[in-house]
């Protein structure tokens, strides 16, 4: 079998290419570098075939789709800041960048497609656990465009009979989760200020929870996803666990210091996993205590990740505050 993976040097990605390999996939990688690392595949890069290109540009990309089995589509910028401060570049790479993927997997009669979709596209729900037929209420640029590529997929898949299946990622953590320097992701942040013995920056009282779940879970539900016969559907992919952030710091052991609470940010975060359970037979099986304790034992990943103190969170979220504040 032969296989693409967009997005295929960043942190999930990677972790699937890995997987990909064990299961005797032939493995095109596509990637732009632009958050992706070659170091995450330092291991593999003799085994796949790599891309350097950017799905907006399909000149470049679309003769690497020709023999194609399947088409893992995971690239896209994330962060919810910098999609406030330019939300034409992420309508570039995450709805664009879909659309190309789309049209190039249809030209060559690509079998399946699966697509990493974002369980932020929710919003602040009331309803938990939170189940896919929930209201779709995005909040912010990045959110809006992985829903709008989620839109994409599925209306393809109706009219041109593409067989595809979009996977609502809640949290997902574990080695090589991104450490650019774009205020972001709370395990890259914490891991960082660890390392440099600075206090966890943790947002309002702590009690928020979010569903965490280990990479490893994750890309083992991508790998489902394609292998199934069915097509034509949205999963969740959580650990129906909800974790406080007060506890992951424990977890990680070391002082924290509060910060102010967050507009557009929900309180909970739950997903309901009932209905990938019972079409894909996938359940989570690493639970927040072992996966922490694998992180740690990766810790010097984040040794270049940026610091983030109180005062650089203040400057680099100041336009989180004013325009998501209702």
């Amino acid at each position: 079998m032969k296989a693409i993976v967009t997005g295929g040097m960043g942190f999930i990605g990677s972790h699937l290419v890995e997987l990909l390999l064990k299961k005797n996939f032939n493995v095109i990688v596509i990637d732009n570098l632009s958050t992706g690392k070659k170091e995450n595949l330092k291991n593999s890069l003799k085994k796949i075939k790599f891309v350097c290109a950017d799905l907006s540009n399909k000149k470049k990309i679309i003769d690497h789709f020709r023999g194609v089995d399947f088409v893992f589509h995971l690239a896209a910028l994330a962060d919810i800041v910098p999609s406030i401060q330019n939300p034409n570049e992420y309508f570039r790479a995450n709805v664009d960048g879909t659309l190309n993927v789309l049209e190039c997997s249809k030209k060559y009669k690509i079998k399946k497609i699966i697509y990493s979709a974002s369980a932020s596209c929710y919003g602040i729900t009331k309803k938990f656990p939170t189940d896919e037929k929930s209201k779709i209420e995005v909040m912010y640029p990045y959110a809006l465009t992985k829903w709008m590529g989620e839109e994409l997929v599925m209306h393809w898949s109706k009219v041109y009979k593409i067989k595809v299946n979009s996977l609502r990622l809640f949290n997902v953590y574990g080695p090589r989760s991104r450490s650019n320097n774009n205020y972001g992701a709370l395990f890259g942040i914490f891991l960082a200020q660890k390392l440099s013995n600075r206090p966890f920056t943790i947002v309002g009282d702590g009690k928020q929870t979010r569903d965490f779940t280990y990479v490893s879970d994750v890309v083992e539900a991508m790998y489902k996803a394609c292998k199934s016969n069915i097509s034509g559907q949205i999963f969740n992919v959580g650990s129906e666990k909800e974790i406080s952030v007060n506890y992951i710091a424990k977890l990680l052991g070391g002082k924290t210091i509060k910060i102010p609470k967050r507009p557009g940010e929900p309180d909970r975060s739950l997903a309901d996993i009932s209905k990938i359970r019972k079409y894909l037979k996938w359940s989570p099986k690493i639970s927040i205590e072992q996966g922490i304790k694998i992180l740690l034992k990766h810790i010097d990943f984040w040794k270049e990740a940026p610091v983030w103190t109180p005062k650089k969170i203040n400057v680099a979220t100041k336009d989180w505050f004013k325009y998501l504040n209702k």
